[in-house]
Order: C-alpha cells, then sequence, then structure tokens
C-alpha cells in the first residue's frame, strides 16, 4: 500500500460522522446584455482590443490591419493564410518566433471577459508562445457568467483547455507593469455574428 493509500485509509477508518453534501443552488449575475458587458470588461480590466468582424469582411484582412508588422503568422482556423500550422509542426519549439497566433474561443464569459481556448491543435504552446493572440468568438457564444460558461464546456480528444483573458501581465514588487511574462503580450478578440 502506498504512502497516500495509507493515509486514505487511517482518514476514513478515524471519520466518526459523515454529512450529505448540500445541495447548492448558485445563480451567478446576469447583464441586460451580456456582450456589452464583455466588450467593457475586455478593453479595460482585460486590457485586450476588439474589432468586430461583419459578414462580409475579410479576416485575412483584418488580422493584417490589427499587426501590419507580423512576419510569421500560426493558425489551424480554416481560412486564415498562415506560415506556421500548430498541427503540422514536429514539435511545439517550432513555434517559437510565432508574432500572430490566431486561435478560435469557444465561449466568452461577460463577466470577466475570459475566452475558453479549447485545444484543437496538436501543439497548444501557440497559445502561449505567440507575441500576439487573434481569438475568434462569436458574439452568440458570450454568457452571462463562469456558472453558464462551465455548463458549456466540452472536451474534445486532446482534453485540456483553457481560459485566457487578455495579455499575459504581471507586476513587480517596484509595482513595474510588464506584458507578456508568461503568454502573449497582445491580445486582439474578433467578435463574429453568426
Amino acid at each position: 500500500m502506498s504512502s497516500r493509500e495509507d493515509i486514505l485509509a487511517r482518514l476514513r477508518k478515524n471519520t466518526r460522522n459523515t454529512y450529505d453534501k448540500p445541495e447548492v443552488n448558485i445563480h451567478g449575475i446576469q447583464y441586460d446584455d451580456p456582450v456589452a458587458q464583455f466588450i467593457h470588461v475586455a478593453t479595460t480590466a482585460g486590457g485586450a482590443r476588439l474589432m468586430e468582424l461583419k459578414e462580409g469582411d475579410d479576416l485575412n484582412a483584418k488580422i493584417r490591419e490589427a499587426y501590419p508588422d507580423a512576419r510569421v503568422i500560426s493558425s489551424n482556423v480554416p481560412g486564415v493564410k498562415a506560415d506556421r500550422n500548430p498541427d503540422n509542426v514536429a514539435e511545439a519549439q517550432d513555434l517559437d518566433g510565432t508574432d500572430v497566433g490566431v486561435i478560435q474561443g469557444e465561449v466568452g464569459v461577460a463577466e470577466n471577459a475570459c475566452i475558453w481556448i479549447p485545444q484543437t491543435m496538436k501543439e497548444k504552446a501557440i497559445c502561449f508562445i505567440s507575441e500576439n493572440l487573434v481569438i475568434l468568438l462569436s458574439r452568440h457564444n458570450i454568457v452571462n457568467n463562469m456558472h453558464e460558461a462551465y455548463r458549456r464546456i466540452n472536451f474534445n480528444d486532446y482534453g485540456f483547455g483553457t481560459f485566457i483573458s487578455g495579455p499575459s501581465k504581471t507586476a513587480d514588487i517596484e509595482q513595474s507593469l510588464v506584458y507578456g511574462a508568461q503568454a502573449a503580450r497582445g491580445v486582439t478578440i474578433f467578435l463574429t455574428s453568426p
């Protein structure tokens, strides 16, 4: 028996009273206009840039408009003209040097502007190693709160996903704000209609 199993067995042996879990009904915050709230939080506290994609807009032209100096674009999103595809690289390190990673968001959350990004690519490093991220998100997939978001999350074959809420940032003891400390320096959310 492992030490872990030994500890758990001793805990079970010495547990005198057990209680059923209480029923918890949590009703998260609701907004009159979740999309407007999402945009407000994403562009203020989240530090992201937001662009609307209208019907007929050229996605690749909009990416170039947002990042005119980008030399390397990485993506596996259909229709995106990419220099690297995270499904076709030999290893995650091959994505190093990506100026713009373009990924698909599944669910946006109005209360904190987080976007659920399921791993739909072989190398998830694109989400973290890219200097800048473009996240595509349908405005119809924006929910009020995290409770609603978790009910909509489905894991695929990779079994991984992450919430991203804007550029990576941290502040040290001297109160210096640094962008790109753990992931992308900049995030642009492209809101689409359907």
